[in-house]
């Protein structure tokens, strides 16, 4: 047992070095670099309106755009660079950001800013289909699952502090000046990953599995997942794109209290990030059902709430901690989903996960829309219908749960 717990020990010391650590925080560093960007928007509607002379819901639709190219885009993109090294494939992506984030900087009008938008979209599928299978070849493959959780944390953090600072940029400097730092920083992350990445060429075996040779549409338990996780995006994406408006209204925190319960719901998700990274390695059927069934039950609360309409202090408390709730399961299942993917697919776990990255876009482009039209109706409504809706990617899991494990390793596990 000794000499068990020493080895084990050992082999966790090899896996977590100095230098694997420091490339997943580049891969980190670039998640957080392109969610920043990708929702740069949203805190500078305003700020973007009053400089090019366009209106707010004409600056909206640069969101909606976005997430049409990348659905669009990402599984021919995935396939036609199948061969390429992932390196190249994650610098190109990167690169393809900096320029983005340059033009629009630059934008003299709201077209060439679009411009510089759907440049930035063109390789957003394919960063997010290449970024989780580069960390998860860092790493044993007993450490998938936590290798795939850190560069969420990335993400998470683009929301909790990305996303306000550069809303905050754009209030006191102008939006320009908060794109130009997004630019230095996508220039920044494009040379460390350059310098610090293997380059990982795809021996002769693995190209016989990718790219035309693919054969992902044929595979059922990939298509699954990926059915699960764009009826779960989409539940969740009929409600979050109005979340101010709940808090506001269903909860009944309004003025600068709003904030915080929106800081909170982002800092859920970064803690929720870290302490599900371990039981996705050794137990992710259990990981995922639990937190979808999280999930579920924040919106079911949020759903009564907003039905129920008196408000007392108890149904103030119960909405904070939904919203907390959701914040957290929200952000912990999408890496969850994604090591799926990439577990059903493993022979090409790149075209695996772009075919998870298609699925998700699909899902916030429908969430988005459905959302308000439900909205026009009734914001119970809309709740009632991401209810369903997650109720019904649950019942998914639940019935297909077997697609969620992961093969038994040795004990590499620490």
């Amino acid at each position: 047992m000794t000499a068990m717990t020493a080895e084990t020990a050992t082999a966790a010391a090899r896996t977590w070095t100095p230098r694997v650590a420091a490339q997943l925080a580049v891969l980190a560093a670039a998640a957080f670099t392109y969610v920043t960007a990708e929702i740069l928007p949203v805190g500078a509607l305003s700020a973007i309106a009053r400089n090019l002379q366009v209106s707010v819901v004409v600056v909206g639709t640069l969101l909606s755009w976005y997430a049409l190219v990348a659905a669009l885009t990402t599984f021919p993109l995935v396939r036609w660079t199948a061969h390429w090294s992932r390196r190249r494939a994650l610098l190109i992506s990167l690169a393809c950001l900096t320029v983005s984030q340059l033009i629009s900087a630059l934008a003299p009008n709201f077209v060439v800013l679009a411009a510089g938008r759907v440049l930035c979209a063109l390789t957003h599928g394919l960063l997010w289909s290449v970024i989780a299978p580069i960390a998860t070849r860092l790493v044993p493959p007993s450490h998938a699952g936590r290798a795939t959780m850190s560069i969420y944390v990335g993400t998470s953090l683009a929301l909790v502090i990305g996303s306000p600072l550069t809303a905050a940029m754009s209030l006191l400097w102008g939006w320009r000046v908060a794109v130009v730092c997004v630019t230095v920083a996508a220039a920044i992350v494009t040379v460390a990953a350059r310098l610090l990445l293997p380059e990982m060429v795809l021996t002769a075996e693995q190209l016989k599995c990718v790219g035309p040779r693919a054969r992902h549409h044929r595979n059922r338990s990939l298509i699954v997942v990926s059915l699960i996780t764009m009826v779960g995006v989409t539940g969740h994406f009929v409600s979050y794109t109005y979340i101010v408006v709940i808090i506001r209204e269903v909860v009944g925190v309004r003025g600068p209290d709003l904030a915080w319960v929106l800081a909170a719901y982002g800092a859920a998700g970064v803690l929720a990030v870290g302490l599900v990274a371990r039981p996705l390695d050794r137990r992710p059927r259990g990981a995922v059902i639990s937190c979808m069934a999280g999930l579920t039950a924040a919106l079911a609360l949020l759903t009564a709430l907003a039905f129920g309409g008196h408000r007392t202090v108890t149904t103030l408390l119960v909405g904070i901690g939904a919203i907390v709730l959701w914040g957290a399961m929200a952000t912990a299942v999408s890496p969850m989903l994604q090591s799926a993917a990439m577990r059903n697919g493993a022979d090409d776990p790149d075209g695996a996960s772009g075919l998870y990255v298609t699925a998700f876009q699909v899902g916030i482009m429908a969430g988005s829309l459905g959302g308000g039209l439900l909205y026009e109706r009734s914001v119970a409504q809309m709740l009632a219908a991401s209810a369903a809706l997650m109720g019904v990617a649950l019942a998914g899991m639940a019935a297909n749960r077997h697609m969620l494990d992961v093969a038994q390793v040795g004990s590499g596990d620490s």
